[in-house]
């Protein structure tokens, strides 16, 4: 094995460290934990976010967070401020939030409502469509107000959720296979009719990487997890090499249950990258509260039962969720830094749902808030250990980690294609 498996690594050009990533990639050991240097290098990172985070379809946020016109909503990746909002005839759409003008920020708060996009430094102002509406009568001779629109990034929508892409290309790919079973799957939620109920933003000194491992497995449930584990069972799915017979029978009774209500439950894989389940829940268990009783009087779209399992969607690199019958958890993770990131959770509810009467935010958030903690701590006392000088690459469990191995197959993969298309 050669020292650049375990020591950091300290390129002084983007071009090194693409070189770096390269090697690093290509020697690795199958179903091993990566280098050092792609957990906590800082320009190792830098490739990360130009490979992946500024080319790759990322999830930002739900439809039902901006309802009507006017409605936005700010995300930031990496050093890419991006805004989302609907405009006057209902579609959604996506902008690098930077002016014109001289590039300064046009939305500085995470959420909001306006008529117009107007720019706080100068007052540039544009529709809702990015097209430049007034910049002032201090222009130059011949300036074109039609050539200075905001530039967009590309945004697509599917059952609800929105997904951006910063690329100047999209990439081509079975993403839009996805995004019809994505529609089809989340057609019972009707999701334009949820709104956000609560929401929490956690700060984790760990490589984005390690939070997406940690959440591909549940090897550390049971050490780590008691809140969590009151209403989830342990397997990925039935295709969990760990599954039980008893576990099978289980969930054939259930999804007995979901074909009679038209209820989509199969799996649905696309790739590495994107996968779609229904899973029941513990016996007895209606959704993932503390209790495993119910997070809200009034359950989703078509929904006439509590009892619909939780539906899990992954999405590579940033993105996975429980939906359940009365509310639902999404989770979007965005890096910050080689050893920085951020997680965000966000609870949604029916929109005639009344706060203290229908729903407590506390009670709906109490099992990830503990859960999302308890990670954390779990993300950073393994990206401390990973910082030593004594790490060394490590196995990976193929019947407990599988998840872990799928998600490190797709990243080295994907990182590798976009370096060297």
């Amino acid at each position: 094995m050669s020292n650049i498996d375990f020591l950091n690594i300290s390129c002084t050009s983007i071009d090194e460290a693409r070189e770096k990533t390269t090697e690093l990639l290509e020697q690795r050991q199958p179903n091993y934990s990566l280098a050092q240097g792609l957990y906590n290098d800082p320009a190792l990172f830098r490739v990360d976010m130009e490979e992946i985070f500024q080319k790759e379809w990322l999830f930002v946020g739900m439809s039902s967070e901006i309802p009507k016109k006017g409605d936005y909503f700010t995300v930031e990746i990496g050093q890419n401020p991006v805004l989302i909002l609907r405009d006057g005839e209902g579609k959604i759409s996506a902008f690098h939030n930077t002016c014109r003008h001289r590039g300064s920020r046009l939305c500085s708060k995470e959420r909001g409502k306006v008529a117009n996009l107007v720019c706080p430094y100068h007052q540039w102002t544009y529709d809702l469509k990015g097209n430049l509406l007034f910049a002032g009568s201090e222009t130059n001779p011949g300036f074109d107000m039609k050539q200075h629109g905001l530039k967009r990034a590309h945004c697509k929508t599917a059952g609800g959720f929105i997904f951006v892409c910063l690329a100047e290309s999209a990439p081509v790919s079975d993403f839009d296979d996805f995004l019809l079973t994505l529609e089809e799957y989340m057609e019972p939620y009707d999701v334009e009719n949820t709104k956000l109920a609560v929401e929490s933003n956690m700060y984790e000194r760990a490589n984005w990487k390690l939070v997406i491992e940690n959440n591909r497995e549940c090897y550390h449930c049971a050490g780590s997890h008691p809140e969590l584990l009151n209403s989830l069972l342990e397997w990925d799915d039935i295709n969990d090499p760990r599954a039980p017979q008893s576990f099978l029978d289980y969930y054939n009774k259930h999804a007995a249950q979901w074909d009679e209500q038209g209820i989509p439950h199969r799996h649905r894989s696309f790739g590495l990258r994107n996968r779609i389940v229904r899973m029941p829940l513990k016996e007895g268990a209606k959704v993932m509260t503390i209790d495993g009783g119910t997070g809200s009087g009034k359950l989703l779209g078509r929904f006439t039962s509590y009892f619909q399992g939780s539906m899990r969607i992954l999405h590579l690199p940033n993105s996975w969720n429980h939906m359940q019958s009365d509310h639902f958890i999404v989770f979007r993770v965005l890096p910050i830094s080689a050893q920085e990131t951020m997680v965000t959770t966000k609870w949604f509810v029916h929109k005639d749902a009344v706060e203290g009467v229908d729903y407590d935010p506390q009670r709906l958030r109490e099992v990830w808030d503990a859960t999302n903690d308890q990670d954390r701590v779990l993300g950073e006392e393994n990206q401390r250990g990973i910082n030593s000088m004594g790490y060394r690459p490590g196995p990976y469990s193929e019947s407990h980690e599988f998840g872990v191995i799928n998600f490190i197959d797709w990243y080295s993969d994907i990182v590798l294609k976009n370096l060297h298309p």
